[in-house]
């Protein structure tokens, strides 16, 4: 349950106080006239659909912006000029998770841990390092089996968003009093997830705060005592949470897609791929791979993907297209503008004689940021100019935009609003209708729920086939535990 005091109306102190902040970009209002306190002890959902403006009002928050006007306050500060930005909202105990997770790859998970930890003494740092964030990862994550010694680059994305979490949480040179938690389960199982809900709702009755932003409206419910709603750069709503029911949430962010239909039988062509594990699908199958995250289900798609991709050039038919969950590493072209980065699989496609046809690249890229509704006004606005669930539409353009007949998508949702995931239900569904086949990982059981047939993963193996109605929760968690059981 959220903090007992909290929802009873009692509020600890006030950890920080906005009013009236704006942030522009030039002629983009990223932030307008923003009025917001967060007090000791309460959880506040902040949600909205991408774009909405999340990200700029945490940003400003824990200074990696400057309000272009508008008052920032945080508690305990002295009198006289307090220093700026980043090393303002550290000292006021502000820290966050980023939805890009921030780790140094070529660092140990210990030495990730030192570069916030400042005061850390120069001789013995490493073991109190290790010590410290064995602890913060033990305290928030029971049973994590991460080691401190571990390169970050090794651990799967999962860990990597671990590891980052508890750093946030740790016990250090200064006690946390606000963390800012942007899409934090969006690479975790739903057994994992519960663990750090649970140690969020710890830390708000020790008195500590926590802005929470998710798309997972059910985990909003869960931890939250307050939701906060942003639209177009404003807050629109704030009140309690028992205020809210998911419809009337829903209808304040805003209905950016109409509603998914889906055909619930149909027929399928003939199986275009069957692998030596069991996994097999068939011509216009949505194909879901379940089970606990960390199982084979990502390698088993990598696999595939390499298998059916050549090394050194590409196809101008390709077999198989892919949606990487991890963006930051798998996805997008940080140096390229958004258009490049959409039109990327259909190069080929769209050329002759080695050149590229510029006009044929301008349409799909109008067309796609039409279909998905990519929020820009330039599509040769560098992709990193979007938010990360805008980048993630870029890279469901890219596959779709493509006559590749198989589509990969390794957790492609991270980050992606309840609307915009209808939205693209609705399409993957018209694409299969077509004749295209999906193969579809996620850690999402409602996501796993649209699919026409679903393999559930355990210790690397397939576990179970599901069908029908046989696709339930019920019958993919009991066979990612026990698959003895699940094969009765």
């Amino acid at each position: 349950m959220p903090n007992n005091d909290t929802m009873s109306g009692t509020l600890g102190v006030p950890v920080v106080a906005l009013g009236d902040v704006h942030k522009s970009f030039g002629p983009v209002h990223a932030l307008s006239g923003a009025t917001l306190t967060v007090h000791a002890g309460e959880c506040i959902g902040l949600v909205g659909h991408n774009g909405a403006g999340k990200s700029t009002l945490v940003n400003v928050i824990n200074g990696r912006l400057e309000p272009t006007s508008g008052d920032l306050a945080f508690a305990g500060e002295t009198p006289g000029q307090p220093p700026k930005g980043a090393q303002r909202a550290a000292r006021a105990g502000v820290r966050s998770v980023f939805q890009e997770l921030s780790l140094c790859p070529n660092l140990t998970v210990a030495e990730n841990l030192r570069i916030p930890y400042r005061t850390m003494p120069r001789w013995g740092w490493r073991a109190l390092a290790r010590k410290t964030v064995r602890a913060a990862l033990d305290e928030v994550f029971p049973d994590h089996g991460i080691t401190a010694r571990t390169l970050v680059g090794d651990l799967p994305l999962a860990e990597r968003q671990m590891v980052e979490i508890a750093i946030a949480f740790s016990r250090r040179d200064s006690d946390a009093r606000l963390v800012i938690l942007d899409e934090p389960t969006s690479s975790l199982d739903a057994a994992i997830a519960l663990q750090l809900l649970t140690h969020i709702r710890r830390f708000c009755d020790s008195g500590g705060a926590v802005i929470f932003i998710s798309h997972m409206l059910g985990e909003v419910f869960g931890v939250a005592s307050r939701i906060v709603v942003m639209k177009d750069g404003r807050i629109t709503e704030d009140r309690p949470t028992k205020g809210f029911t998911r419809a009337t949430l829903v209808d304040a962010m805003g209905h950016v897609a109409s509603a998914a239909t889906r055909t619930t039988s149909r027929d399928f062509g003939a199986e275009v791929l069957r692998l030596p594990n069991g996994l097999a699908a068939r011509r216009g199958e949505v194909v879901g791979l379940a089970g606990l995250a960390g199982h084979g289900q990502a390698e088993v798609l990598a696999d595939f993907f390499f298998s059916r991709s050549s090394t050194w050039h590409a196809r101008r038919k390709p077999h198989v297209a892919f949606v990487a969950g991890d963006r930051s590493r798998d996805g997008v072209l940080p140096l390229w503008s958004i258009l490049r980065n959409l039109g990327l699989m259909t190069l080929r496609e769209h050329s002759s004689r080695g050149m590229v046809d510029h006009a044929q690249e301008r349409a799909i890229g109008d067309t796609w940021r039409e279909r998905i509704k990519i929020r820009t006004d330039d599509m040769t606005n560098p992709i990193l100019s979007l938010s990360g669930g805008n980048q993630q539409k870029v890279l469901f353009a890219r596959a779709l935009a493509s006559s590749a007949p198989i589509v990969v998508m390794d957790d492609p949702m991270r980050g992606v609003d309840v609307g915009t995931k209808k939205e693209v239900y609705r399409m993957i569904r018209a694409e299969a209708e077509q004749g295209r086949t999906f193969l579809w990982y996620s850690t999402e059981t409602d996501e796993i729920l649209e699919c026409d047939r679903v393999f559930v993963f355990r210790n690397g193996a397939v576990s179970a086939e599901l069908t029908g109605d046989a696709i339930t929760e019920e019958n993919m968690l009991r066979a990612s535990f026990e698959m003895q059981e699940a094969a009765e």
